[in-house]
């Protein structure tokens, strides 16, 4: 490819919608521009990204036994209202009316599609185990869409659905998927992690995410230092504190807290730490309003709350019901005489002594409340985010905390589609049965952002070299007889080589070139000039280390393949 005959706007300031290293990289590099909130076009450059990641993840679903098909973005709605999820999935499903008035949506995911076929086309055990994957675009209508491919509305994912006859034959599945996931995000270039994760709106009973470790990741990943144990916060059980405190109660009393109203206002005024304070917090679940208890140091985790509450919606209460069920504005809310909601707690509370709770009245807080003497809580659970330092669930060690992006997600289903929609099969006694199910997504956009996310510099993107756009960046210096003359050379012998080349035949500046041929992030550049030429040795740079080394230009593609093959460049 010449530069000069591609469609590569890349651009020198960072855009203002820009919000992540990836957003802001992919539209600077030129990969991607915008249509509406979280909808992109792909530009030349950036579908060569798409398709490399493609083409990994159909090697390995293929050689995983998979077989590919392909579904239609549209389905009726009838599908999902039998298994439910027309009303549970929420305002992110796209739903819309065809001419007939019948109600359809734009699929965010196939099981129900998939479970169709299957009821329809297969009867007998003989036929099973099957797995079937597509790759094909999605649509969420995300309520923030936002960090360009990282959270869009419109998206390329490749999701599988497993069928089988028993739970051993299911987890055998799984596991291949599994493991096959190991080898996409390796092939990929990838540094990840896989964690135990939340089953969300897919269902089922246990679940892991692929998650790429990134200092900027929008994720938060609990480990065990020493252990095994590894799950993405949102999942990550919290065990019980093993005993309480031990102080004596004191006498309930209230303080005037003026404008304080939030952790920090409160406890620095009242010169306490977080871990003393009780937060009361109101959520809406689109029927009620519930109270949950938090301490202060905590951060409640709403994908606990509302597995507890068996909701799907659920969002703080705004400051109307607020001062409604309360009496007071928003940050005064306590649980002492509170009535008229279910109050719900999490663990650490039952066990504080002593605490600072809202006061239910504007700039009060009351000091030495506690449990059991002076409030009730209708239910103890689990209902905060897992920390560093908090001990293992597993009992393996204390976790630490990392940052990921999350880019696959394995599902282990059981029956949760199979038995909502008949799809079963018989047996070798003629019985019927249900199919035993798993599905397995990749999002394809995601995993190519989670790639800059992990690889660039203050200069621009540093692709690995089995998804980069390009392998070589070719960089002629001037416009001499002999420079047009190596350049047009080499070109053709990287390609004979089976390297992918960008040839910039721009009559631009050295600068300018540099600079795009850094932002854009191949993950080598050939620089030739008459100086070079005139040595017999052109510069190769490796992109990721910066390094550059010299060769004579009959050796520079044998070169750049070694390189590829043992260097950093390739991992």
């Amino acid at each position: 490819m010449r530069t000069s005959q591609l469609l590569l706007p890349t651009l020198r300031e960072d855009p203002g919608e820009a919000e992540t290293v990836s957003h802001r990289l992919m539209l600077r590099s030129g990969l991607i521009r915008k249509v509406a909130a979280g909808i992109y076009t792909y530009l030349p450059l950036g579908l060569r990204i798409i398709r490399k990641v493609e083409n990994i993840i159909r090697e390995e679903m293929n050689r995983a036994g998979a077989q590919e098909l392909l579904m239609p973005v549209a389905s009726p709605a009838e599908l999902w209202k039998e298994t439910g999820r027309w009303n549970f999935y929420g305002k992110e499903l796209l739903r819309f009316k065809d001419r007939h008035e019948r109600d359809f949506c734009l699929g965010p995911t196939h099981e129900e599609v998939i479970t169709d076929l299957f009821r329809r086309e297969v009867r007998s055990y003989r036929q099973l185990p099957l797995n079937f994957y597509q790759i094909q675009t999605k649509f969420r209508d995300e309520i923030r869409p936002r960090f360009g491919l990282m959270r869009g509305r419109e998206f390329i994912m490749k999701d599988a659905y497993s069928f089988d006859k028993d739970e051993a034959g299911a987890r055998l599945n799984y596991q291949k998927m599994y493991d096959a996931y190991h080898r996409i995000f390796s092939r990929c270039g990838l540094t990840f992690r896989a964690v135990e994760a939340d089953t969300g709106l897919i269902g089922g009973s246990s679940s892991h995410e692929f998650m790429v470790l990134a200092a900027t990741g929008e994720e938060t990943v609990v480990y065990s230092e020493t252990g095994t144990y590894a799950a993405n916060v949102e999942r990550a059980e919290v065990l019980p504190p093993t005993e309480g405190s031990r102080e004596e109660l004191r006498p309930l009393r209230a303080v005037s807290t003026p404008n304080c109203r939030t952790v920090e206002e409160v406890t620095g005024f009242l010169k306490i730490e977080p871990g003393r304070l009780v937060k009361t917090l109101l959520y809406s679940t689109g029927k009620d309003t519930v109270a949950v208890l938090i301490r202060g140091d905590h951060e409640a985790n709403e994908i606990k709350i509302r597995r507890l509450l068996g909701v799907t919606d659920l969002e703080l209460a705004g400051p109307a019901t607020v001062e409604k069920i309360t009496g007071a504005p928003v940050g005064f809310a306590g649980p002492v005489g509170l009535k008229g909601v279910r109050i719900l707690a999490d663990h650490a509370v039952r066990f504080t002594r002593n605490v600072v709770v809202g006061g239910n009245r504007a700039d009060t807080h009351i000091v030495d409340a506690n449990y059991e003497r002076d409030f009730q809580v209708d239910e103890f659970a689990d209902l905060r985010n897992a920390m560093a330092g908090d001990p293992s669930p597993r009992k393996d060690g204390i976790l630490k905390a990392t940052k990921g992006i999350e880019v696959g997600h394995v599902f282990m289903l059981g029956t949760k589609y199979s038995q909502a929609m008949n799809a079963s099969f018989l047996d070798p006694n003629g019985k019927e049965c249900l199919a035993v199910m798993g599905c397995y997504g990749i999002g394809v956009g995601r995993t190519a952002a989670a790639a800059v996310e992990q690889n660039h510099d203050d200069k621009g993107i540093i692709w690995p070299f089995p998804i980069a756009p390009v392998h070589v960046h070719l960089l002629p210096l001037g416009q001499s007889a002999p420079v047009a003359e190596a350049t047009a050379g080499l070109y053709g012998s990287l390609q004979q080589a089976g390297l992918e080349v960008l040839w910039d035949d721009r009559e631009e500046r050295a600068g300018v070139k540099f600079n795009d041929a850094d932002l854009i992030g191949a993950p080598f550049q050939v620089i030739v000039g008459d100086k070079g030429l005139a040595e017999g040795l052109l510069e190769i740079k490796i992109r990721k280390t910066g390094e550059k080394l010299k060769a004579a230009p009959a050796d520079i593609p044998a070169k750049i393949l070694q390189l590829a093959a043992s260097g950093p460049s390739s991992q």
